[in-house]
């Protein structure tokens, strides 16, 4: 049976489409040098968007399940590789193809998953153990708790060198490199 030839443009048409979406899936930040005034140069990062949401990639969310499915690819019709067992666990969303996202835990182990899997909610896993949550950012400060290796937590303010965090209702500023599911230079409040 052959094909019409309308039909066949339509066609590629939607591969192509395909291909630049995947393309676009993979393609890093771009850096872009520009000039001031004075003939200085600065190095700027071109913030890569998300092709659905147009939100920044990568970004922080939480796991909003206490179970989800992490797919070698974006589709029901794509292999489980993982299953993510908890509930507020950070991920790293590093692309977006429709309804799905990809993601990484701490380990960079991940797939694709469903959106609504997804919480805006920013929390952080506490990378080593016995970390001490302080009164103020400040290693002099009271401390108010300490928390254990893996101890997910709701993320707060940041400002530099220090996140304050909340877990069962206590809250109390760390190190920002005692924890994970917060870029090393971001600033929140």
């Amino acid at each position: 049976m052959m094909a019409r030839p309308g039909n066949f443009r339509a066609r590629w048409a939607i591969v192509w489409g395909a291909i630049a979406t995947c393309l676009a899936l993979i393609v890093p930040a771009i850096p872009v040098t520009a000039q001031q005034s004075g003939g200085e140069t600065t190095q700027m990062s071109q913030t890569r968007r998300g092709p659905v949401t147009n939100l920044p990639l990568p970004r922080f969310v939480s796991l909003k399940a206490s179970k989800a499915n992490v797919r070698r690819g974006p589709g029901l019709n794509h292999r489980i590789d993982w299953v993510f067992q908890h509930r507020g666990m950070p991920l790293l969303v590093t692309a977006e193809y429709g309804h799905w996202r990809r993601v990484e835990d701490q380990e960079g182990q991940g797939g694709w998953i469903y959106y609504t899997m997804l919480s805006g909610v920013r929390t952080v896993s506490v990378t080593r153990d016995d970390v001490r949550l302080m009164s103020r950012p400040d290693p002099e400060s009271e401390v108010v708790a300490r928390a254990r290796l893996g101890a997910i937590a709701r993320l707060g303010e940041c400002v530099p060198g220090w996140c304050r965090i909340t877990a069962d209702g206590i809250k109390g500023w760390v190190p920002r490199d005692a924890i994970w599911g917060v870029a090393p230079d971001e600033m929140r409040q």
